[in-house]
């Protein structure tokens, strides 16, 4: 590890900025178990471990199954999620995947046709929030949490 004082020791303000978007997205109308989703999809694009671990044993917990979560990855070709779950992974990986692109109109309206305006809202702050997360997680890697045996 090399540092765990991103947590709050060293920027206490910032910290508690990313708490604070936190606490509005569970307050939100989204569902729990499709911010995991995409909280886990958006951390394997980012190569995020720490998050990636902590959102696919929360998804479980929550009740999603371990199978969704084995194909997440490759969601495009399983047939398991819904068209909301889809239409929120597809903005999720444009908004991870900026790059030298904008988001393509066409995915804009896509998404918007699953999600009401709020919702569409609360849906890009978790993306962002979870990118945000991922950074600090790669930057300074956490341990992962031991896992009883």
């Amino acid at each position: 590890m090399r540092t765990s004082k991103y947590h709050g020791e060293w920027a206490p303000a910032a910290y508690q900025g990313l708490l604070q978007v936190s606490k509005h997205l569970r307050a939100s109308g989204l569902e729990p178990s499709l911010r995991e989703l995409v909280q886990v999809r958006v951390s394997q694009l980012n190569g995020c471990v720490f998050c990636m671990d902590m959102h696919a044993a929360d998804a479980l917990k929550g009740g999603e199954s371990q199978r969704r979560l084995n194909v997440l990855a490759a969601w495009h070709e399983a047939p398991l999620f819904t068209p909301r779950e889809r239409a929120a992974l597809a903005w999720a990986e444009a908004l991870t995947q900026l790059g030298r692109h904008e988001v393509d109109e066409a995915l804009y309206q896509e998404t918007a046709r699953h999600f009401s305006e709020q919702e569409l809202v609360d849906l890009t702050y978790a993306i962002a929030l979870i990118n945000a997360w991922n950074r600090l997680g790669v930057a300074f890697q956490p341990d992962l949490p031991q896992v009883p045996a």
